[in-house]
């Protein structure tokens, strides 16, 4: 649903990572922006069950609240307090947004632009239970009434992604747990259709070396790095991604095979897992090790660092191989053993 960032580049950069890594869909993939009219659809039926209403307070209006309380926050800090009334207009404008229009009995203004927004109950709590969180509770008096549809008819991503994942059959949803609040804001509009809900597991962000979220510093990020520059062999890379989020005793190398076996939500990890460099380099050293000679080699003819190497020297490289490859533990690293032999 984010159009700026959903570009053909990007979802090419996407699929072409998963293809690589052997994590293709067994079907092909299902773009948000095709299903433009489902989504609408399941709004607009919200609306006819009641749980849903048509608003038509506008984003500026929204944004006037979300500047009020800002001054009224100011204030706050510099006078050390707020006059009753100014208190009490700081506590309406940062409670989660309730619309004066989720009234049924209160008639929209004439010709007015309006979105569809979701009808959060006033009282009770939703609990969820979820395989890496736990049972976690939340009132709903503190959930806010999430637009589903805007004005020009688009879909928002709280809305089609439930949409998606209930047509497609999905019964278990596994993602980041920067996604976890969002599990409270979606199970509404399940609630809100009597649809079946998923099974959660929520699983902690990826940190870097330093134990922060893992980001651009901390060096390659982006899937096609740990390929084309850094080296990595897609097995190797699939092993140990999977050690970082999920346990099997003290098994440290599992083949496909065995990770198809074995993988259960319990072996889920709690805890946020740190990129460790020279523990990826051991777990792609030992599928270096045991990958097909002519493999390798037609690994390395695609490096920079052999582009115009002569044909006598690259036949010294390839005779080589066998042995070559058992010190390497990366494309990158098979490269600087072979120099000697350049």
């Amino acid at each position: 649903t984010d159009k700026e960032r959903s570009t053909q580049e990007a979802i090419d950069a996407i699929l072409d990572g998963l293809n690589w890594l052997g994590l293709g869909g067994d079907e092909p993939p299902v773009l948000q922006s095709s299903r433009m009219g489902r989504h609408a659809q399941v709004a607009h039926e919200l609306v006819q069950r009641g749980t849903a209403y048509l608003c038509p307070v506008t984003p500026e209006e929204l944004q006037q609240r979300r500047d009020a309380a800002e001054l009224l926050q100011k204030k706050k800090a510099t006078d050390g307090s707020l006059s009753a009334e100014d208190a009490a207009k700081l506590d309406e404008f940062t409670r989660p947004f309730r619309s004066p229009w989720r009234d049924p009995a209160k008639p929209l203004p004439p010709s007015a632009a309006t979105v569809v927004r979701l009808r959060m109950p006033d009282t009770g709590e939703l609990t969820v239970v979820d395989h890496v969180q736990g049972k976690v509770s939340r009132k709903f008096a503190d959930l806010d009434d999430l637009v589903l549809l805007r004005s020009d008819g688009t879909p928002t991503y709280m809305l089609a992604v439930v949409v998606d994942d209930h047509d497609m059959g999905v019964t278990h949803v596994i993602r980041g747990d920067d996604h976890f609040l969002n599990t409270f804001r979606q199970l509404p509009i399940y609630l809100g259709m009597g649809w079946p809900q998923p099974e959660y597991s929520h699983v902690p962000l990826i940190h870097g070396p330093d134990g922060k979220k893992l980001s651009k510093r901390h060096g390659a990020t982006a899937v096609d790095e740990y390929r084309d520059v850094l080296g990595y062999l897609p097995e190797g890379m699939k092993n140990y991604l999977l050690r970082l989020g999920w346990s099997h005793g003290d098994d440290e190398i599992i083949p496909e095979a065995k990770a198809v076996e074995w993988f259960d939500l319990d072996g889920l990890n709690k805890a946020p897992a740190r990129l460790d460099f020279a523990k990826l380099d051991s777990v792609n050293k030992h599928y270096m090790a045991e990958a097909a000679e002519e493999r390798l080699f037609e690994l390395l003819l695609s490096r920079p660092e052999m582009q115009g190497k002569t044909p006598e020297v690259m036949g010294r490289i390839r005779a080589a191989l066998p042995v070559l490859k058992s010190r390497a533990a990366n494309i990158v690293q098979l490269a600087e053993q072979a120099r000697f032999l350049t």
